[in-house]
């Protein structure tokens, strides 16, 4: 014993010894991850197995995989996915993430994926892979928004809310993004009373004028009185087609004929007769004043476009369906030859 403890005791043995316990633990620990990796790999293909579809008509499945594909096929499958065929682009999607081996490149495919889902209107399946994307990346601003959106379109509010927290946490400003919640959450109540849902939309009104619109369409539903007490002259524009085609029952006439540009737009539609054209709206303004001279065969069209991505839709939307902004919509009217109509009684 004597002559073996004095080994221990030697500053070069020492030194190995701590050397090789490294390179065990080093080689453990790179065991380990490789072992994960392959496993996460594994337990990705059977994530994705689930969303594999016999709709999709691009056939992969004999399709051999070389790195150089990777960039055009992104690019068709954003052109797809874009003109609205949806399955093609996922199809595509899906290949693409099996056969990507940079995880920063098979994230942002799964992030398209999510986003297509999304757009074409398989809600589940949007969330279940935002979902997995957020298990390893916790922090993705944009995910978490869609998520959110995800539970918003599926009417679950209180999941939606939950997203608020951790954007709040990566300094989001989630302001105007509760507002709206709490405004769609409010319009799909059913069961409500009308007296109580009207005093929270004017309260909700009063901290958020950007859902102006949305607040006055939805007011005009439940008591045109007080809709038209909230209506502010000075934002017509942005209530323009809501105004245009508010049938003549609904209309509060010493409220319009105690403002010019109502009293305008109400004569230029036909329903006024004292002539009036000083609304401060072009199109507006010169269909009052072909009125006025005998030209009745006017009329005006609308068309939606989206303030932040700058794109432009034939139907009004509360969420831009191209970037999925809030408060976006900006009214843009044309004036038209008007159609023939015909007025059936439902009495």
């Amino acid at each position: 014993m004597e002559h073996i403890l004095p080994a221990y005791n030697d500053p070069l043995f020492s030194i190995l010894l701590i050397i090789t316990i490294g390179l065990i633990i080093a080689l453990a620990t790179y065991g380990w991850g490789l072992y994960k990796q392959q496993k996460e790999a594994g337990n990705l293909l059977k994530f994705l197995d689930k969303f594999e579809s016999a709709e999709c008509t691009l056939d992969t499945e004999e399709m051999p995989f070389e790195p150089h594909m990777f960039k055009p096929l992104s690019l068709l499958a954003k052109a797809f996915e874009n003109s609205g065929e949806y399955h093609k682009a996922i199809n595509i999607y899906l290949y693409l993430i099996k056969n990507a081996r940079n995880e920063a490149a098979k994230t942002e495919l799964m992030e398209r994926l999510g986003t297509t889902y999304l757009h074409a209107g398989f809600l589940e399946r949007a969330r279940s892979i935002y979902v997995e994307i957020l298990r390893k990346k916790p922090r993705s601003k944009k995910v978490l928004y869609e998520l959110g959106v995800v539970y918003e379109v599926m009417q679950e509010y209180d999941k939606a809310k939950e997203i608020i927290e951790p954007l709040e946490l990566l300094n989001e400003d989630t302001r105007q993004l509760q507002q709206f919640l709490a405004f769609s959450q409010l319009s799909s109540n059913r069961n409500m009373p009308v007296d109580e849902k009207l005093q929270k939309l004017q309260k909700l009104l009063e901290e958020e004028p950007g859902l102006y619109r949305q607040i006055i369409s939805e007011m005009l539903q439940l008591d045109t009185r007080i809709a038209w007490e909230h209506i502010d002259p000075k934002r017509i524009k942005e209530i323009l087609d809501i105004l245009w085609f508010l049938p003549n029952s609904q209309l509060d006439l010493d409220i319009i004929s105690n403002n010019m540009q109502l009293s305008t737009l109400y004569y230029a539609k036909g329903y006024l007769q004292k002539p009036m054209s000083q609304s401060g709206i072009f199109s507006l303004d010169l269909i009052a004043k072909a009125r006025e001279n005998g030209f009745t065969n006017t009329d005006l069209q609308f068309s939606y476009l989206c303030k932040k991505c700058k794109r432009s839709f034939p139907v009004s939307f509360k969420r831009c369906p191209g970037c999925m902004a809030i408060n976006s919509v900006e009214v843009e009217e044309q004036i038209a030859k008007a159609s023939t109509q015909t007025d059936h009684s439902l009495l």
